[in-house]
């Protein structure tokens, strides 16, 4: 089905029955990714998956000011408005995780708790300017070669051929979707929202105020994103951390048993009162 955002049709998958959880996915994934997310939480839940603005067959706007902050965050509010979903637990990863804690200071009142996985590429201060221009290659790259030829590439950074090792199946079927995704898509994604968004430290009075439950998740080798997690740790007064040994960036692929228990351990703490200080 397609939901409504703005004038943007999303496209959106739902399975299951329970307490809702919306999955929100990163750059290199779209909502299959979650798959194995969707098969184990779904026994109790009401999982809800959706393509981003950029990720046919979502619509893909052809202005790169359509697509970052906040449409992300509007997006994640329009798909549970379309569902008429008022509340809903709010897993992202990276890219998807991003948006996640902004959805939960922009939109309090319709997050129960946030898991935010794999977040805080280019967020350090020191690491801006380098990841700008890392940006803006990846996405001339995408316009240039085309998808398949980036894919091949962004499937085997040192930071994703954990999945490999781990899962050559699963690995496969990852870079399979990589492949078809929209170059259009993905070079607007890069430079609206990945280019200029700006960094989470920017965030911090913000985020010392966010009391919803939040679960910090990484992956110990996923480099980028560690010392941006620890920084979420210190500063959310209701975060919660775990990190994935030998793990790199996607940990759900990665360790989608490990990955399902500890989140679903998380919500069940969460709907208990069980959570917090």
């Amino acid at each position: 089905m397609f939901v409504n955002s703005d004038g943007v049709r999303l496209y959106v998958e739902e399975t299951g029955t329970g307490e809702p959880i919306v999955f929100v996915h990163e750059l290199h994934s779209d909502y299959r990714e979650w798959e194995a997310q969707v098969r184990w939480f779904s026994r109790f839940y009401r999982c809800v998956t959706f393509n981003a603005r950029g990720y046919p067959p979502s619509d893909v706007p052809g202005d790169p000011s359509l697509y970052g902050l906040p449409f992300v965050v509007h997006d994640i509010a329009a798909v549970l408005q379309g569902l008429s979903i008022s509340k809903a637990h709010v897993v992202g990863l990276s890219m998807g995780a991003y948006a996640a804690l902004h959805f939960g200071l922009l939109y309090p009142e319709m997050a129960r708790s946030l898991v935010v996985a794999g977040v805080g590429s280019g967020s350090p201060p020191a690491n801006r300017a380098a990841w700008v221009a890392e940006s803006e290659t990846t996405a001339q790259a995408y316009l240039e070669l085309g998808s398949p030829a980036v894919a091949e590439v962004a499937a085997r950074t040192p930071t994703r051929i954990h999945l490999h090792r781990k899962n050559p199946h699963a690995f496969e079927e990852f870079l399979s979707h990589l492949q078809e995704h929209s170059a259009e898509g993905k070079a607007r994604t890069i430079l609206g929202y990945q280019a200029r968004r700006p960094s989470l430290e920017d965030y911090k009075n913000e985020f010392a105020g966010l009391a919803i439950p939040v679960l910090l998740i990484a992956g110990d080798d996923d480099q980028p994103c560690l010392e941006t997690t620890l920084w979420l740790k210190r500063t959310l007064p209701n975060a919660g951390l775990w990190i994935s040994p030998h793990s790199g960036h996607a940990v759900n692929l990665e360790e989608p048993a490990a990955f399902n228990r500890t989140v679903e351990d998380f919500l069940l703490a969460v709907e208990h009162g069980r959570w917090g200080r």
